[in-house]
C-alpha cells in the first residue's frame, strides 16, 4: 500500500502562483511514476502533469498548463507542482496520483481556487 498526502492548495488571485506538494509513504519502491490530476465541478478528472520516478524522470504536461506549471520530484517520495500565471479556469480539486506496479493510488485532494 502507498499513502499520499497533498498540501499547498488555497485561494489565489489571477496571475498569482501556488506550489503544491505530495508526499508518499508505505510501499514507495513499487511506485513507477507520480503526477497531478485535477477535477473541476461538472468536469472529468484530467491530467495536469506527471513525472517518472526512476531514470531521467521525464515530465508530461496537459496542454492547458504547458509553460505555466512545472512538476518536480526528489529522489523517491515527494513531488511538487509549481503553478504560475494562474487563471480562473485552473480552479479545481488537485489530486496526487502514484502509479504502482500493481495499481494506482490517489491522495485526498487539495482545493485550488483562482479568483479575484
Amino acid at each position: 500500500q502507498v499513502q499520499l498526502v497533498e498540501s499547498g492548495g488555497g485561494l489565489v488571485q489571477p496571475g498569482g502562483s501556488l506550489k503544491l506538494s505530495c508526499g508518499a509513504s508505505g510501499s514507495i519502491f513499487s511506485i513507477n511514476a507520480m503526477g497531478w490530476y485535477r477535477q473541476a465541478p461538472g468536469k472529468q478528472r484530467e491530467l495536469v502533469a506527471s513525472i517518472g520516478i526512476f531514470s531521467r524522470g521525464t515530465a508530461t504536461y496537459g496542454d492547458s498548463v504547458k509553460g505555466r506549471f512545472t512538476i518536480s520530484r526528489d529522489a523517491l517520495t515527494t513531488i511538487w507542482l509549481q503553478m504560475n500565471s494562474l487563471k480562473p479556469e485552473d480552479t479545481a480539486v488537485y489530486y496526487c496520483k502514484a502509479t504502482g506496479s500493481a495499481r494506482d493510488y490517489w491522495g485526498q485532494g487539495t482545493q485550488v481556487t483562482v479568483s479575484s
